[in-house]
């Protein structure tokens, strides 16, 4: 079995600083981690390794810097890297990102994708949907459980706001995992030796031959006109009561907005 994983390196948000100019993300000094909705999704993969073996390829669409997140999932026992960068990719939207991750794709010819729910930079959850449209494959979303899964064919649990359902997929097939239901394993000290020997493949637009019109900034239908920052303010009630006191205290303070 092949599976591929989506990953991608984000800013870490709980950092993020915005330009209150230009209404951007500042990203320089900024920490890069692993989009959590995607660590899952590489959990899920590797546990399918585990159990009936299987090729785990990992993809990631970035600059040069995303080759640090991949070793990391060598170290974490993915058996291929691959790295999609190129200066023709900059500035992509989600159908822009799903255009080239699916030209991607088609030269492997995975029988399962496994992707993180959406990126924290972002909370689109667009591109995985997109890619299996691009695919013409079924695609089964919010998965927080892997039930079973064999040569043919996939069964999880999907969630919703307040319920769930066990769905079954022939394969290939494409699902996008939820955070932090399934927890990332922790690198292996051999592994994490090997992974700095092992090769990154590099695709750049040579390889995938996309029309300009469909990548980049010239292939990206969104535009963002303006972001912002919400001003948060409000009162401070210092309550210094014990016991009973306090808890009246707090009664009588937020009984106007319980009724």
């Amino acid at each position: 079995m092949k599976i591929i994983v989506l990953m991608k390196q984000v800013p870490n948000t709980t950092n993020m600083l915005i330009d209150k100019e230009k209404g951007t993300l500042i990203r320089t000094g900024v920490e890069s981690i692993m989009n959590p909705d995607d660590t899952n999704a590489l959990e899920t993969a590797l546990q399918i390794k585990d159990k009936i073996g299987a090729q785990v390829t990992v993809m990631t669409m970035g600059p040069t810097q995303a080759e640090d997140m991949l070793r990391e999932c060598y170290a974490r026992g993915a058996d291929e890297c691959v790295l999609i960068s190129d200066k023709a990719f900059a500035g992509s939207d989600t159908w822009a990102t799903s255009n080239t991750l699916s030209a991607a794709i088609k030269r492997y010819n995975p029988d399962l994708i496994c992707a993180g729910r959406q990126a924290i930079d972002g909370d689109t959850a667009q591109v995985g949907p997109q890619i299996a449209e691009r695919l013409n494959i079924p695609q089964i979303t919010y998965v927080s459980q892997l039930i079973d899964i064999t040569n043919d064919s996939i069964s999880v649990k999907k969630e919703y706001e307040d319920y769930t359902e066990i769905l079954e997929s022939s394969l290939p097939c494409l699902i996008t995992t939820l955070d932090p239901t399934n927890p990332l394993r922790l690198m292996n000290v051999t592994d994490t030796w090997n992974a700095y020997q092992k090769p990154i493949t590099l695709l750049t637009n040579v390889d995938l031959q996309l029309e300009s019109s469909l990548i980049g900034l010239n292939g990206s239908p969104t535009q963002v006109k303006k972001t912002f920052t919400r001003s948060v303010s409000g009162e401070i009630t210092l309550i210094k009561d014990s016991g009973h006191e306090a808890v009246n205290s707090i009664i009588s303070a937020l009984s106007p907005y319980l009724n």
